[in-house]
């Protein structure tokens, strides 16, 4: 399973209580804020995503976006921090997400075997050998909840029969979304990951995309993707924090 910082684990215990609701306003339609308001999933309540959260960056569009992947498909770039489900003519659903460590060491091709909702997490023996106090409480798998560093919903990549240990999955802190973090994999918010777990069917192909891959389909082909000068600035936050 994908490494879970101890920072991770604690924010998404305070992530718990739902502090603000999700209210329209500039650059927020009424749609937007009902999609990201508080989710009663059988038997646990999802709070709202607080309105900070949710900038003209980080909600779910619907976009212009050339790629020779069929609609269904999903790509991934770690490197701008979207994730896009493939619509049909030149068109589709960009999602925010946070992205660790994992979800930068993986690059290339594979399919969606299968999602899970409210998956178990457990601790890799790597994790409870590095950290025995913090991760040895969950040897035996943390069970689904707000708590769980997976979120409300998890889909695992393979290649062939192959597990690549790559997840796309949901998180706890919304305040992650957009930012490149310590550890995990891609990571939504969770009713954005409620939404593409309903979207695709498995063995849906995805396409993780290299760093010089950065911003690829964003622009008609020929046309160079232009990289923000935020992108740029956060490149250099992430490397001086990564030291």
């Amino acid at each position: 399973m994908a490494l879970i910082s101890l920072a991770c684990l604690v924010l998404a215990a305070c992530a718990e209580k739902p502090d603000s609701d999700a209210q329209s306003g500039p650059g927020l339609t009424p749609e937007l804020a009902e999609h990201y308001s508080a989710v009663d999933d059988g038997e646990i309540m999802i709070p709202a995503v607080p309105r900070q959260y949710l900038t003209e960056a980080s909600v779910r569009r619907e976009v212009d976006y050339w790629s020779d992947e069929k609609p269904g498909s999903i790509v991934v770039d770690p490197w701008d921090r979207y994730l896009y489900y493939i619509l049909p003519e030149d068109r589709a659903i960009r999602y925010r997400v946070a992205v660790g460590e994992e979800g930068r060491s993986f690059s290339g091709k594979g399919h969606i075997a299968y999602s899970r909702d409210w998956p178990t997490w457990t601790p890799t023996s790597n994790m409870l050998k590095r950290k025995p106090e913090l991760y040895e409480p969950h040897r035996k798998g943390m069970e689904g909840g707000l708590q769980n560093p997976l979120g409300a919903r998890a889909l695992y990549i393979h290649q062939g029969k192959r597990d690549t240990l790559y997840r796309i999955h949901g998180t706890a802190n919304p305040a992650a979304i957009g930012q490149a973090t310590t550890a995990g994999c891609i990571r939504l918010f969770q009713q954005d990951v409620i939404e593409l777990e309903k979207l695709y069917k498995p063995g849906a192909r995805v396409v993780v995309l290299k760093k010089n891959e950065q911003g690829k389909g964003t622009v008609p082909p020929g046309q160079e993707p232009i990289r923000s000068a935020q992108n740029a600035a956060d490149e250099a936050t992430d490397t001086a924090q990564d030291g």
